[in-house]
């Protein structure tokens, strides 16, 4: 919720789907998030942001230019939207996602801008072999690995993990991105 109202403060119109709605409404407590992330269909949950990305393209009062902005699961999903949406979605920003199937990057049309931490040791050696996959399918891409960042640098709600200069670095970069990519 935070991250849509950020990005409706720059003057987006921002939607954040809930991926755990199927099996209730997602109180705030990360441990009952936790547990019920574990239990939802996750093939149905990834339907349901492939909608939720329909309906905002189709609403009238869309410019028909939509984006996508994901952290660590919604990451992945961010990366995993952009194969499956082709044209239909003009930016995708992966904050510490997992890069989709190398055979299935050619499908991206979306430009896409990704954000690790470099010591984020599972995701972030992942972005090479992805920045190149990009390259070959000529898809305009950026991507930073942010010194001493971890996964989850972003979040300000958990210092243990929040990294100030990474995450003051990567929002308006974000931003940036999402007015060349997405703005009319």
């Amino acid at each position: 919720k935070d991250i849509a109202r950020r990005l409706a403060l720059e003057n987006f119109m921002a939607f954040a789907p809930d991926g755990l709605t199927s099996l209730g409404v997602y109180t705030g407590d990360d441990y009952r998030g936790g547990q019920l992330f574990m239990k939802v269909d996750k093939e149905k949950m990834f339907e349901d942001f492939v909608a939720a990305a329909q309906w905002l393209k189709a609403r009238p009062d869309c410019t028909g230019k939509i984006g996508a902005v994901g952290f660590c699961f919604g990451g992945s999903t961010v990366n995993m939207l952009a194969v499956r949406l082709g044209s239909d979605l003009a930016a995708g920003v992966p904050f510490y996602g997992a890069p989709p199937p190398a055979q299935d990057i050619p499908k991206i049309k979306a430009a896409i801008l990704v954000h690790q931490g470099e010591l984020d040791k599972r995701l972030a050696p992942t972005w090479p072999a992805y920045d190149q996959a990009l390259t070959a399918a000529h898809i305009a891409h950026e991507g930073y690995v942010y010194p001493g960042a971890v996964h989850g640098f972003f979040c300000d709600a958990t210092p243990e993990r929040y990294n100030k200069a990474a995450a003051e670095l990567a929002w308006p970069r974000t931003i940036a991105w999402l007015n060349k990519y997405v703005r009319d």
